[in-house]
């Protein structure tokens, strides 16, 4: 299923939400200021998935061809900063701490799994890490505040998620012993679709969300060398599962995702904790399949997905849509969030 959701594009819509609400979130109550994407000038048809939000003037995307593109001024301008490779790369994940520095996760099986590091805002980029396992398949990477610690995962391996770890702002990355963590399901993988299906909180502690066979969530208070797994609230599907995750702090997490071959049903596609991940519980209902999500304040947060994008300010309780855009990712930062997705569209969230 990862191979059909790196193949799948989407026309993006740019028609705002009016009148007419997603088949299950409901419509925004009356008297709140209205959201709104607004979407910068298109400078790439490659889909961005890669999305890395530095600040409300400096932003990342990594592209479905190979594509890495910065912009230092809220996106008035955009410029091509890609490495020169031999083939073209599945960007998927982007990790920026600010305007230099910056790592791109490429997805695939053996080999093209790799990512790559710049330091001087993708003048020059180096190869970090190259997967030299066939039957791995790296989804996502995340880094904890500060940007020295980090993880990357891949799909099992011989019944277990794989995980590699830098302590050196990603210059090397070295494989975590597989026995601290619990046996995948067969059937059970993740998602590659946002960058978001693992993601750190506090200053140790990581989650991982699952899909597939189950649709589970795993955690890890050790900076990966331990991991513990939780049923998660989403339902489990051949194309389903958990595709994002977001912690506002160590104990307040969302997650969300649904099914990607079914892309407006939102019902049940959202679980919310505020046990650091030893208790989820059902959330309310989305506008439909959603691959990422971000908190937005103590109680807001937005969820992006190929019909349309959803806010909660009740912490995640319920959900209202408010746009139609077609959008895979979501990073929110003071002032502003930032989005990416099909056709080279980057957008950022204003207030009208």
């Amino acid at each position: 299923m990862r191979r059909v959701l790196g193949a799948l594009t989407a026309v993006a819509v740019t028609v705002p939400l009016a009148a007419t609400a997603a088949p299950t979130a409901t419509a925004a109550p009356p008297g709140r200021q209205h959201l709104a994407w607004h979407r910068d000038a298109d400078h790439t048809g490659e889909q961005l998935r890669g999305l890395a939000a530095v600040d409300a003037r400096t932003a990342w995307v990594g592209g479905s061809e190979g594509g890495v593109w910065r912009t230092t001024n809220a996106g008035r301008t955009w410029r091509d900063v890609s490495p020169h490779l031999r083939k073209p790369l599945l960007f998927r994940d982007v990790e920026a701490t600010d305007a230099r520095h910056a790592q791109v996760l490429a997805i695939g099986e053996g080999r093209d799994s790799r990512i790559y590091r710049t330091t001087n805002g993708g003048r020059t980029w180096h190869r970090t890490f190259v997967n030299r396992e066939p039957a791995a398949f790296y989804d996502c990477m995340a880094m904890w505040p500060g940007g020295r610690h980090g993880l990357a995962m891949s799909d099992p391996v011989r019944g277990k998620f794989r995980i590699i770890a830098t302590h050196d702002r990603g210059a090397t990355w070295h494989r975590v012993s597989p026995k601290g963590m619990p046996r995948a399901r067969e059937g059970e993988f993740g998602f590659a679709a946002s960058g978001t299906c693992l993601v750190t909180a506090g200053r140790h502690d990581a989650y991982l969300g699952s899909g597939g066979s189950a649709s589970r969530i795993f955690f890890t208070r050790d900076r990966g060398r331990h991991w513990k797994v939780r049923r998660s609230t989403i339902p489990a599907s051949a194309a389903g599962g958990v595709f994002s995750l977001a912690f506002r702090s160590r104990w307040q997490g969302l997650a969300v995702g649904g099914d990607f071959e079914n892309e407006n049903d939102g019902d049940d596609m959202s679980a919310l904790t505020r046990s650091a991940g030893r208790h989820w519980r059902n959330a309310g209902d989305l506008g439909g399949y959603r691959s990422g999500v971000d908190w937005r304040g103590r109680r807001t947060a937005i969820a992006v997905g190929p019909s349309g994008t959803d806010v909660t300010r009740d912490g995640g309780r319920s959900w209202h849509t408010f746009s139609r855009l077609d959008l895979d990712a979501v990073q929110c930062v003071p002032r502003t969030c930032w989005g990416s997705g099909p056709e080279g569209v980057v957008a950022r969230l204003v207030r009208r």
